[in-house]
């Protein structure tokens, strides 16, 4: 997916508002715009270089009149124009080579997109650059703004880079969501931040799993699936510090509710910091009204 936010080369539509550590928003004028799917991986890109990669959390729909801008030659009418830089008029269409300074406003009626995937994002600027990407996709001279690859393909390169950067996040959100999961943590929710608050108030600034931490590090972490209920339950909160909620979210820390353990998944040993939380009893004791979540939580990521 290429986001390249004020940077756009072609002046055919206003552009769209993508974060991408978060999400990324399309619309049905895009090719492919309909292939995205929840649980796709995918790689971001500002034609220079990789950004970062994750997987697809959700996908948000909705409508819009959209505004469009044309070659004003009467035989040409395609949005296909980019701006020169030094020369005169100001924009030349590269479908029919018209020179022009004011394009066609008109207006069109979408679909629009917008990808979710907060929760697994992990920043990767320049471990690939642009030309590298491109080879990548299954038609590398294609233009357009999202375009297939196989993750396979790229997994391999990001790690034949031996950049210190981990992969190893996307394959388990893929196998997360894939596996009946249709929904990850969402980072922002209604009502977040009081859920927060109140957490805090009650838990105090520690960390439910590592203890003492800065508040400013603390997260609510919601211990059941908030996008399908659409409320706030007060005994399904926890408060973690942001790295242990990322990885409590994707499963690669959780609670044993036979040991009452912290049960570190065996990817993460390589990472001390981590490592050392294996087999320990969280900080905060556990109430008994955390457990049914909790319990959810291990069955759908250590069961399954």
């Amino acid at each position: 997916m290429l986001a390249v936010g004020d940077n756009r080369k072609h002046g055919g539509n206003g552009g769209y508002d993508d974060l991408p550590s978060e999400h990324y928003s399309w619309d049905s004028a895009v090719p492919n715009h309909g292939k995205p799917a929840v649980g796709d991986v995918i790689a971001v890109w500002d034609k220079k270089s990789l950004l970062g990669t994750s997987v697809i959390e959700g996908i948000e729909t909705g409508e819009d009149t959209k505004k469009v801008f044309t070659c004003p030659n009467p035989v040409c009418g395609k949005s296909d124009f980019q701006p020169r830089k030094t020369l005169s008029p100001k924009y030349v269409c590269l479908k029919c080579g018209h020179k022009f300074d004011d394009p066609v406003a008109g207006t069109r009626d979408v679909v629009t997109y917008r990808s979710r995937h907060a929760a697994a994002w992990v920043d990767m600027p320049g471990v690939l650059t642009g030309d590298e990407l491109r080879e990548l996709c299954d038609k590398p001279k294609t233009q357009h703004s999202i375009r297939s690859m196989r993750w396979e393909r790229l997994r391999d390169a990001i790690a034949a880079t031996g950049a210190p950067t981990t992969i190893d996040i996307a394959d388990s959100a893929q196998r997360a969501i894939s596996g009946g999961h249709k929904r990850v943590a969402v980072r922002a929710r209604v009502g977040q931040a009081a859920f927060r608050l109140q957490l805090l108030k009650t838990q105090g600034e520690s960390c439910a799993f590592t203890g003492p931490q800065p508040a400013a590090v603390l997260e609510a972490a919601h211990l059941y699936s908030y996008a399908d209920t659409g409320e706030h339950h007060d005994s399904g909160g926890l408060l973690l510090r942001r790295d242990i909620h990322r990885l409590f979210d994707l499963g690669l820390i959780a609670v044993d509710p036979r040991t009452t353990r912290l049960d570190v998944a065996g990817q993460l040993a390589r990472y001390p910091l981590y490592a050392s939380l294996h087999g320990t009893e969280p900080a905060l004791r556990i109430r008994p009204k955390h457990w049914p979540w909790l319990k959810a939580h291990w069955a759908l990521h250590r069961e399954s």
